[in-house]
């Protein structure tokens, strides 16, 4: 029998500046669903995971809409990239790289993130 490693003590981590801030703990992130974050200067990041384990972090903030509902958004994958539709306009985010898929002439911003213990 193999048992799952144990992920109770693991925190998601995202690099702002040149330093890694601590934001939740792994067990938060549920596959296909988004956590939003506050930062320290006030703004908010969407932490995702998806079902392979891969972790994502992109700036909440719908630029379309104005509102930072991205962490509420449907995750999905578009070409074998993954993505997050807004829940307003429902414009899709490339998680890897914050380019609207739906509007080439608008990018949001990602974030490098980890999971650590």
């Amino acid at each position: 029998m193999t048992l799952a490693p144990e992920t109770t003590d693991l925190k998601v981590q995202v690099l702002l500046d040149e330093d890694w801030l601590t934001v939740c703990d792994l067990t938060r992130l549920l596959p296909g669903r988004g956590v939003a974050a506050l930062l320290p200067d006030g703004n908010q990041v969407a932490l995702f995971r998806d079902r392979a384990g891969q972790l994502y972090a992109i700036d909440n903030r719908d630029p379309f809409g104005g509102a930072a509902v991205l962490s509420r958004g449907l995750t999905g994958s578009h070409q074998g990239r993954p993505f997050v539709a807004s829940p307003l306009l429902k414009q899709r985010f490339d998680l890897e790289t914050g380019q609207c898929l739906d509007d080439e002439a608008v990018r949001i911003a990602t974030y490098e993130v980890r999971s650590t213990g």
